[in-house]
């Protein structure tokens, strides 16, 4: 089979081009007019998210609070501040500034307006405890009494005895009960604001309810914590086809559950409930209590639970990026204006335009009509961009800040460097005295590498610069690795399929002066090798010799080093046969 020619290969691209286009055009559409976000608007937008410094958004203080009402240090700030970020990002919302003041304050930013659920995961200390389950009951402060009535359990007794008659052996022992926690236990009331779980000693059990308040828990000592997770992934259950949320703790973590795994296990083959329960506790509140199944000697448990996907993810978030040093009270929340306003992003735009301009203007008089593939190949540039902002945004929560408008501006100028490169390979295959359409792909095949070469500089340095820069110069690292991508993408499907198509057309073809494919304009006037066209001299007048001198003088500036020795030898060799003559 024939392979296929120059001209259908260049359709075959343009309409792949015009396929990646309407792929990108339906991708966001379905995040307008189908997908919602958790608030019930719209998931996506036909216009890019803005970052703080051009649109504002929500400012939320939250100070410290340690156990003993002492000042928090900075390392533990700072671990928090690192925490809080990281779980900011995972919900995907983008451009973020997070800050510490006050020596106990953490400052966090979020562009436009934060949801509930990005509200909860800064503010979560999500600090994360596995407790052995000693006893459960519904969460009830009374009971029935002989005269069949509702009683009140009463106040524990001050009096009764509060240290174990034996020494527990370890968190499943029931001789943690003593009278006076089992009395305490009657009586406590889940809907209590005066209950502090979250705070209560590791070493000692626990009460603490269910997050729907309808379950009470006694509980043993902690025998893991939060720090013992080193990896939590939400997933659905294939088998009821409920949420979960797989854990994987780290090496420690793996052997100390191992061993609690084939003690509860115990209790489940004996038929002992609820001690062969083991309680995952999150920030004082019981969010499951799984029997144990089997021994688990891999360390990769599963929590389940009245999970939803939104649910699960939020809490697999919150354990992946461990538990917070301190526990965080919100101090206020409100509304930010934009730091740089609108009129930076107005004037961000305008340099655009003009720098837009200016490169047209440039492509019109150096390349003529050619400079007109240029302004197309851009303006399909700025199409597939803008559209790729717009999705990043919804996908991935990319804000467009002013950096990142920066990194949009420059990339023209690697843009146009490109193109120039490309067309300067075309004109000097003319001058090596090939057809346009010749010319046109044998530059294509030796520009390209120098094209790719240089894209894959940009490209590296846009991906050092994001992970080493500062969190405000991310934008602009975006961006241009961005552009690039998209520059390459337009040059294979767009710039050289067209030229292609030109190069057949009469204007183009022909070499028509407008063009900028002009042969004589060009000086080719190569045969070879060191070799030039005898010039018009004798007899020349007007512009065809002034055309004719223009040819040779460009010629000669377009030779090496080798072809202009070469040149000049065989000068010197047909002066020295024409005096022998």
């Amino acid at each position: 089979m024939a392979s296929p020619t120059p001209a259908r290969r260049a359709w075959r691209a343009l309409t792949g081009l015009l396929a990646v286009v309407a792929l990108l055009f339906g991708i966001n559409a379905l995040g307008v007019y189908v997908f919602k976000n958790g608030s019930g608007e719209p998931a996506s937008s036909w216009l890019p998210a803005l970052a703080l410094d051009l649109e504002g958004g929500t400012q939320i203080i939250l100070e410290a609070k340690t156990p003993d009402g002492s000042a928090p240090s900075s390392e533990q700030m700072t671990q928090a501040a690192s925490i809080i970020r990281q779980r900011v990002d995972a919900s995907g919302v983008g451009e973020t500034d997070i800050t510490t003041q006050a020596g106990n304050q953490i400052v966090v930013q979020i562009p436009g307006q934060a949801d509930n659920e990005t509200r909860d995961r800064i503010t979560a200390s999500a600090q994360m405890q596995l407790r052995a389950v000693l006893y459960t009951t519904a969460a009830s402060t009374s009971f029935v009494g002989e005269d069949g009535n509702q009683t009140p359990y009463p106040t524990p007794d001050p009096g009764l005895p509060s240290t174990p008659t034996a020494a527990p052996t370890d968190g499943s022992d029931m001789n943690w009960v003593t009278p006076a926690l089992q009395a305490k236990f009657l009586a406590y009331d889940c809907s209590s604001e005066a209950n502090d779980p979250a705070n209560e000693p590791k070493d000692q059990p626990l009460i603490a309810c269910s997050p729907t308040g309808t379950e009470k828990y006694l509980l043993g000592p902690v025998e893991l914590d939060g720090s013992s997770i080193s990896d939590a992934t939400a997933g659905m259950n294939t088998q009821n086809g409920q949420w979960v949320v797989n854990v994987v703790f780290n090496a420690d973590g793996t052997q100390k559950f191992g061993a609690v795994s084939q003690r509860l296990y115990a209790f489940t083959q004996a038929g002992k409930t609820p001690q062969n329960q083991f309680a995952f506790v999150l920030d004082g509140k019981v969010i499951s209590a799984p029997s144990m199944n089997g021994v688990i000697l891999d360390g990769k448990p599963q929590i389940s639970g009245s999970f939803t996907q939104e649910s699960s993810k939020t809490l697999a978030d919150q354990l992946k990026y461990g538990a917070l040093p301190l526990s965080f009270e919100v101090q206020s929340s409100n509304s930010i204006s934009a730091t740089l306003g609108s009129q930076q992003l107005q004037i961000g735009l305008i340099a655009g335009l003009i720098g837009l301009a200016l490169v047209a203007l440039y492509s019109l008089i150096v390349y003529r009509a050619l400079g007109s593939v240029i302004i197309a190949s851009l303006m399909v540039m700025g199409v597939l961009t803008y559209l790729a902002l717009c999705i990043l945004a919804w996908r991935m929560g990319f804000r467009l800040s002013l950096a990142g408008v920066a990194g949009l501006i420059v990339t023209i100028g690697f843009t146009a460097d490109s193109f120039i490169v490309y067309f300067e390979r075309i004109r000097d295959e003319l001058r090596d005295g090939k057809s346009i359409t010749a010319a046109v792909e044998d530059g294509w095949g030796r520009a390209k590498r120098t094209i790719y070469i240089s894209k894959s500089i940009n490209i590296l340095a846009a991906v050092v610069l994001y992970i080493l820069a500062d969190a405000t110069v991310k934008g602009f690292a975006f961006t241009l690795g961005l552009t690039t991508l998209i520059d390459i993408l337009i040059f294979i499907l767009f710039t050289h399929p067209v030229l292609q198509l030109l190069a057949r057309t009469r204007f183009f073809g022909g070499g028509h002066p407008l063009s900028g494919l002009d042969p004589e304009a060009l000086g080719a006037v190569y045969r070879g090798r060191a070799q030039f066209r005898s010039p018009v001299t004798e007899g020349a007048k007007g512009s065809a010799a002034r055309r004719a001198g223009r040819s040779r003088g460009e010629a000669e500036r377009r030779q090496t080093i080798a072809e202009r020795k070469q040149a000049e030898l065989t000068a010197h060799s047909r002066s020295r046969s024409e005096g022998d003559d």
